[in-house]
């Protein structure tokens, strides 16, 4: 496994492979620890999802698909077929069960929060101070379809490395409750857990040999994970129309589909839709376009996406974290703002951090006060501006983006600062 530094402020040229520290924190003993006294003498913290804020409720279905056409490229060796968890978020039919569906099943939070999950190696919680499992999302399982909903269009969700397709619940609960059916992905061993049918946990097996600093080793794992990840994708967006009759009873518009991500999953989305004209909008959430050392001048580790660019949207929404959220500042944005031919917009959300643009922002805050903070402190994790005008901006700028460009609705927040929202800062 490469030995990638982890920063307390998540720099953006290593944003990207912030779930590659684990073995190097374990080895070291650099990962926190709770006094066993203090997880006997009292209840673990828990935390709460902010509500969605569209008309519909939400509902979710949890589908297991399996590619026939793949082996599992994190095992090699065997025969293993490529499989993958999704969840589907969409306006739900009012009433029926109120039982909501939890943020993350019993058995995938544990891990989320153990020793080597993302709760511990990306946000450096300790290692069991949190109930992580006693979340809950604001979704009904297979509740009914909301029929005044109409015909919805299709939001893809790729999330962070090492992070689970849970780990930005609240956005893709509030996008759905607008109207849109979003597809969250799991990038399987990948991902520090992702839980399958009968319980069986696949976690993060993304290493091969000894650890490595050589950039020329860890350039090649990220080009590994990123090829995986948009073939991923590619093959969700294939099975989509067979999903689309048979579970959804064809509501889902598959002419009108867009992809948000964060850090790995926002250079996902972008090069997804490099590779894959289905895509045809997109956001990328504070992830770097490159496979380290992207700035080299004969741009050898510059993706596609950075090179060529696109002819559709691509909104940039960046994080005022060390590495600034400014395109002009970040290597290999500024490649991909000189050569893209589609709209483009880059926005910055002042005081923030890496983990602004997830469940973090939300739920860190609130564990904080219980006297579960991360390893350096709450600010270091998601910054200093304030948990609930991150989640109404992040709620705000997505929704904005994809009514423009999967709905012809335009707000105009897109077109400049707004005063709604003066933490959202405008690179021209």
């Amino acid at each position: 496994m490469p030995a990638v530094p982890r920063t307390r402020t998540h720099n953006r040229r290593q944003v990207l492979v912030t779930g590659l520290a684990a073995s190097a924190l374990l080895a070291t003993g650099a990962v926190p620890s709770l006094a066993a006294g203090d997880r006997r003498t009292r209840p673990l913290p828990t935390a709460r999802l902010p509500r969605p804020t569209g008309p519909f409720e939400v509902g979710s279905t949890v589908l297991h698909l399996v590619d026939q056409a793949r082996t599992e490229p994190w095992l090699p060796g065997t025969s293993a077929r490529r499989e993958l968890m999704i969840s589907v978020r969409y306006p739900a039919a009012p009433g029926g069960s109120a039982r909501r569906e939890p943020h993350m099943t019993a058995a995938a939070a544990a891990h989320f929060g153990g020793a080597d999950g993302a709760a511990v190696l990306n946000l450096g919680m300790a290692p069991g101070s949190v109930d992580w499992g006693a979340t809950l999302s604001h979704a009904r399982r297979d509740a009914p379809v909301a029929a005044r909903a109409g015909r919805l269009p299709v939001v893809l969700y790729s999330s962070g490395l090492g992070d689970p397709r849970t780990w930005n619940t609240a956005l893709v609960d509030d996008l759905a409750s607008h109207g849109y059916a979003v597809v969250t992905i799991d990038h399987t061993h990948e991902a520090t857990e992702v839980e399958f049918p009968g319980g069986r946990l696949a976690t993060m097996r993304l290493y091969d040999g000894a650890p490595s600093t050589d950039p020329d080793v860890i350039s090649a794992l990220l080009r590994k994970i990123m090829a995986v990840r948009v073939a991923d994708t590619r093959f969700v967006l294939d099975r989509l129309p067979e999903l689309n009759r048979t579970r959804f009873g064809d509501v889902l518009d598959l002419r009108r589909t867009g992809m948000f991500g964060h850090s790995g999953g926002g250079f996902t989305a972008a090069q997804t839709m490099h590779d894959d004209r289905r895509i045809r909008a997109g956001i990328n959430m504070d992830g770097e376009m490159d496979y380290v050392g992207g700035e080299l001048p004969d741009g050898s580790r510059l993706s596609t996406v950075a090179l060529e660019g696109l002819d559709r949207p691509l909104l940039l929404m960046g994080t005022a974290g060390e590495g600034s959220g400014d395109y002009r500042q970040q290597p290999s944005w500024a490649v991909f703002w000189k050569n893209t031919r589609g709209w483009k917009a880059n926005v910055t959300l002042t005081g923030s951090r890496h983990a602004s643009y997830t469940d973090a922002q939300a739920l860190l805050p609130r564990l904080a006060r219980q006297g579960a903070e991360p390893d350096g402190g709450l600010a270091a994790a998601v910054g200093t501006v304030r948990p609930e005008r991150a989640t109404a901006a992040s709620r705000a700028y997505v929704a904005s983006f994809f009514g423009r460009w999967l709905r012809g609705h335009d707000d105009q927040l897109l077109d400049g600062p707004s005063d709604r929202f003066p933490e959202m800062v405008f690179t021209p």
